[in-house]
């Protein structure tokens, strides 16, 4: 690690600093080129208190009374403590924007080679009263030192090679200061040669060289002490993590000392390290992908370091733009891509989640379609969305949709039985299932109409006992709130019973007349066709019976009045005319009581519901065109009562939705015409009830969260495709939602799905939804409006909407049942004009 590294660096500065020591006698032999490296000082550690990162070094001896240094000169005419002025001191700067220094692979100490011997120089710390030995100066050849062979393993020496066994070694890490003393004008060079880095392995070298052209002072390589102890802040700052301090000297043998541009390049390239990681790290922060660290001319642990980052960017980078990629197609509606790229840990267990989502939204889309196809377009009511796995928004939106297809279901299912009821007569049912909005309308519109047929067959069927079975003639049919066909009708039949009424009053009064013996009375009502027919018959019948007192008198009371049939004239001694017409008289009354006696059987049977028999008596004349258009009017009931047993048995036993027939009092062919509406109703039931129950636990889908983080670049934009992808789920689940709502539950019809900027599977989605509830709409409204012409009595209209499958079969129930009320509605009319 980078604080590995930094600590193997301030080891080996510490080191040179003690091989330094181990040679400040030898050094005290050559001739300095700068006037601070005239003395060699053992000194305190470097970092004692409190120097800070640009403080001098203080010179010792010395020592710290707490809120200074003091030192102690050590000069023979000065012995007393004087305060330290760092101001006095020629001291190196820390520059932190230093120019780089060049980097040498040596640097060279230059000295005279003729320097003169100097004196023992014993440089004491405070309270020690040893001396160091100073080594003898050096021949003119080249000289090589070796290190102390036991070094160990950070390249540390146990103890100073040249120096006594009585000379004290600090254990510390000592630094090296130097004052001025003297300066001299040797020519001899001096070249102490260390390996960039300061290599353990490699021992330094003196090179003493002459140079008998050059009297010029040349300068030493070797640093000053404040330098060093420089070197030494600088490593620790950099060690805290400032980078930026540089060392500079105006010293040429500082500039060139292997230390000092070994340190300086470490922080550089420390720096220009750090400046890449943070690089990297800022633009990964703003979301910018693919970005990689460049560091040139790198090898060991940086290298690897720098490899190590970059591929994890350039992995980091396929991972996030690949799940960009599929939140992206599934915004757009593309629920056929899914997460491909290698991943580990945390970034799988993303990969499978999304994967997860999209399988879900694709299985959810396609029930949705189904659902929306089958009872929209196909007419196949029913139909339920099944999605495994899903809860949250996914439950709620596909709870919805089947609410919705379920609501639909029972209502158009509801109006449909009372519809195929209506059709086949039976008027005690209405349509009771919950509806609202134009549904409602429909309903009210539907029962409203059910309830004015039920009354006007009330009414019809009242009259016609009255005045056709019971004999109470007068009677009128009060059908309240009608009008277009059904006000028609209903007139007409009145009309029909109140011109019945007159004819047969009148007639009767004359029968009765004649039957009581008045023969003076005939009948006067105006009269047309057959009616106008019976009326002269009458009348002429009248004259005859004038002229034939007696017998007639008494026949015509008994079958006219007393209404005994088979009642014969009997007169004795008669012959010619007045036998001829006792004869045909009593013909007449034989005749006219079988001809009645089998049109009131074949009337009973009728009355029972028996249509299998007809009006067989051998007739002629009036009572041949009265036995023929009985015997068409049973055939007409047979071929109705046909009809309607077969429209039972499709609509019952075939699976098509009915309702129960309650008419009581019945038998026959009445009894089983109402028992196969009834069988058809149980079996509609049977299959309403049978209609599969909403199954599916659906899984998440939490729609109410978006990305909140602060985002830039690449992901900034990741983040917006998500939220809007979100947003447009969260609209797409209300709009469908909302739709479902109106439709099936409040049934306002119309309703459409509005979301923007979608494509893809979200389009289609919701296309299909507006398609359903368009083709619903259209549907419903078409057989709301024949509803409401039938209610109105406009038997014109029909219902002409394209469907299929269940709303096929209520369009053609309900087109029948208009049919045959039109057919009902002309006949009636035309029996009552006739």
């Amino acid at each position: 690690s980078v604080e590995a590294r930094l600590q193997r660096v301030f080891h080996r500065t510490i080191r040179l600093e003690q091989e330094l020591v181990l040679y400040r006698d030898h050094l005290k032999d050559l001739s300095p080129a700068s006037p601070l490296l005239s003395d060699i000082t053992l000194s305190s550690p470097i970092l004692t208190p409190p120097v800070d990162a640009l403080s001098t070094p203080v010179p010792t001896p010395s020592r710290w009374n707490g809120a200074s240094w003091e030192f102690l000169n050590d000069t023979a005419t000065h012995s007393s403590v004087q305060q330290y002025d760092r101001t006095q001191q020629p001291s190196p700067s820390l520059d932190r924007n230093p120019t780089p220094l060049p980097t040498n692979s040596s640097l060279s100490l230059q000295a005279s080679s003729h320097a003169q011997a100097r004196s023992n120089h014993t440089q004491q710390p405070i309270g020690s009263s040893s001396s160091l030995t100073s080594f003898p100066a050096h021949a003119a050849s080249t000289a090589t030192l070796p290190l102390h062979p036991l070094r160990d393993r950070n390249g540390f020496a146990p103890a100073p090679v040249f120096a006594p066994a009585s000379s004290p070694v600090s254990p510390y890490p000592s630094s090296v200061t130097a004052t001025t003393t003297a300066t001299t004008t040797a020519t001899a060079t001096t070249v102490v040669t260390a390996m960039r880095g300061v290599d353990s392995s490699v021992p330094l070298q003196f090179v003493n060289r002459n140079n008998n052209n050059n009297n010029n002072n040349n300068e030493s390589s070797i640093p000053c002490a404040d330098c060093i102890h420089h070197c030494a802040l600088a490593a620790a700052a950099v060690v805290r993590g400032d980078l930026d301090i540089r060392i500079s000297c105006t010293n040429l043998a500082c500039r060139q000392s292997p230390l000092i541009v070994s340190v300086n390049e470490m922080a550089q390239r420390l720096k220009n390290f750090a400046q890449e990681v943070i690089q990297v790290t800022a633009q990964g922060v703003e979301g910018k992908l693919g970005v990689q660290a460049k560091m040139e001319n790198e090898h060991g642990m940086w290298k690897e370091f720098v490899s190590h980052l970059n591929t994890m960017t350039v992995s980091h980078s396929e991972q996030v733009r690949d799940i960009a990629s599929v939140c992206t197609a599934v915004a757009h509606g593309d629920l056929s891509q899914k997460i491909t790229v290698a991943v580990k840990g945390e970034t799988l267990v993303l990969k499978n989640t999304i994967n997860t989502m999209v399988d879900q939204l694709r299985s959810f889309s396609s029930e949705v379609t189904r659902v929306a196809h089958e009872v929209g377009t196909e007419g196949r009511l029913g139909g339920q969305a099944h999605v495994k796995g899903v809860d949250g928004t996914w439950k709620e939106l596909t709870d919805n949709v089947n609410t919705m297809a379920a609501n639909l279901t029972a209502q158009v299912r509801d109006i449909a039985n009372v519809s195929k009821a209506v059709a086949m007569g039976d008027l005690t049912k209405k349509i009771s299932v919950e509806v609202k909005g134009e549904m409602l309308d429909l309903k009210n519109t539907f029962n409203i109409m059910v309830d004015q047929l039920q009354q006007f067959a009330t009414e019809v069927t009242r009259v016609s006992l009255e005045v056709g079975t019971e004999g109470k003639l007068g009677g009128q049919a009060l059908v309240k709130d009608v009008s277009g066909t059904w006000k028609e009708l209903t007139d007409n039949v009145n009309l029909m019973a109140a011109n019945l009424t007159n004819q047969v009053r009148d007639i009767a009064q004359v029968c009765k007349a004649v039957a009581s013996g008045d023969l003076t009375q005939k009948v006067r009502v105006p009269v047309q066709g057959e009616i106008l027919e019976l009326k002269e018959t009458m009348n002429t019948m009248v004259d005859q019976l004038r002229t034939f007192a007696a017998e007639v008198t008494r026949v015509a009371r008994e079958v006219g009045t007393e209404g005994r049939l088979g009642g014969q004239a009997e007169v004795e001694g008669v012959d010619g005319t007045w036998k001829e017409l006792t004869d045909n008289v009593n013909t007449m009354a034989a005749n006219l009581t079988a001809q009645v006696r089998d049109i009131a059987t074949v009337s009973k049977a009728v009355a029972k519901g028996d249509l299998t028999k007809k009006i067989s008596v051998d007739v002629m004349g009036e009572m041949m065109d009265l036995k023929n258009t009985f015997n068409i009017m049973v055939d007409q009931l047979q071929e109705f009562a046909t009809e309607v047993t077969r429209v039972s048995l499709e609509v019952g036993t075939m699976g098509k939705l009915g309702g129960q027939a309650v008419v009581k009092d019945v038998s026959g062919t009445w009894k089983v015409l109402t028992d196969n509406v009834n069988t058809m109703a149980s079996n509609l039931t049977t299959q309403v009830r049978s209609i599969a129950e909403v199954t599916t636990a659906v899984a998440a889908g939490d729609l109410s969260k978006t990305i909140e983080v602060e985002a830039q670049g690449e992901i900034f934009e990741l983040k917006k495709t998500v939220n809007k992808m979100v947003e447009q789920l969260r609209t797409f689940a209300a709009e469908v939602t909302r739709v479902s709502r109106e439709v099936g539950t409040e049934g306002k019809l119309g309703g459409q799905a509005h979301v923007k900027d979608v494509d893809g599977t979200w389009k289609e989605l919701t296309d299909n939804v507006n398609t359903m509830a368009a083709n619903l709409t259209a549907q419903v409204r078409d057989i709301a409006n024949v509803s409401k012409a039938v209610a109105r009595g406009d038997l014109s209209k029909k219902i002409s909407v394209d469907v299929k499958g269940e709303m096929l079969d209520l369009k053609n129930t309900f087109n029948i049942m208009v049919d045959q009320l039109q057919e009902f509605a002309t006949e009636v009319t035309r029996v009552s004009l006739e």
